[in-house]
């Protein structure tokens, strides 16, 4: 039986497609993590409870200092989150750049 065609075989292996998705996932949040959230636009309509949180966050932290903008890193330590609740809360930073109210800026090393 082939294995790197199908993502579970009835056996319960999992092919070589599942582990590079999962390597691939784990980059881009690393990478997520040490980006920067810019707000372009001060509005939640349609929006959850956590990305109304970020969206009021950023908006209140840099009241008259210029850009709101904040390293995510900075966004995670000051909202406490870890293990599950942090993917959830990269995923809404991910939803508000997909509706264009805020935008990612990755840091190039």
């Amino acid at each position: 039986m082939e294995r790197t065609k199908t993502l579970k075989t009835c056996d319960g292996y999992y092919s070589k497609c599942e582990d590079m998705l999962r390597e691939k996932k784990e980059g881009e949040t690393q990478r997520l993590v040490k980006a920067i959230v810019v707000l372009l636009r001060n509005t939640t309509w349609r929006c959850g409870k956590l990305e109304r949180l970020i969206v009021r966050h950023l908006g209140r932290s840099h009241i008259n200092l210029g850009r709101p903008e904040m390293p995510v890193k900075e966004m995670l330590q000051s909202f406490k989150v870890t293990g599950k609740k942090k993917n959830e809360f990269l995923d809404a930073i991910r939803r508000l750049e997909r509706r264009n109210i805020v935008r990612i800026l990755n840091l190039v090393n």
